[in-house]
């Protein structure tokens, strides 16, 4: 899954919903609490016409914790560190620091 850090400078993040190229509007801040530790947030990137898909699919399994525009996804990011990863996570989730820009299966 491609992170949100990745992206070149100038680059526009885009949507997560499977097969979107549109720019992201919204981001989806969740996690799985039988995977993840309380602090630790994940988030989906949504365009206006997948945000309602993601946020039901997030809230049907209780993982959706709050729904920020870009602009409050960049200045929650320049504001506060999160706390570092666990070495027993995937080798496949983000590095410390940055935020995962999953694509789930969307319509």
């Amino acid at each position: 899954m491609p992170d949100a850090d990745d992206a070149a400078p100038g680059d526009v993040p885009v949507c997560s919903g499977k097969g979107c190229r549109a720019p992201a509007v919204w981001a989806l801040v969740w996690n799985n609490p039988k995977v993840h530790t309380p602090e630790r947030r994940k988030v989906w990137l949504a365009c206006d016409d997948h945000r309602a898909h993601l946020v039901t699919f997030l809230e049907a399994r209780s993982f959706l914790r709050e729904v920020l525009t870009m602009e409050e996804l960049r200045a929650s990011e320049s504001t506060s560190q999160p706390p570092p990863e666990p070495a027993s996570e995937s080798t496949s989730q983000p590095a410390s620091g940055s935020v995962a820009a999953e694509h789930p299966s969307a319509p």
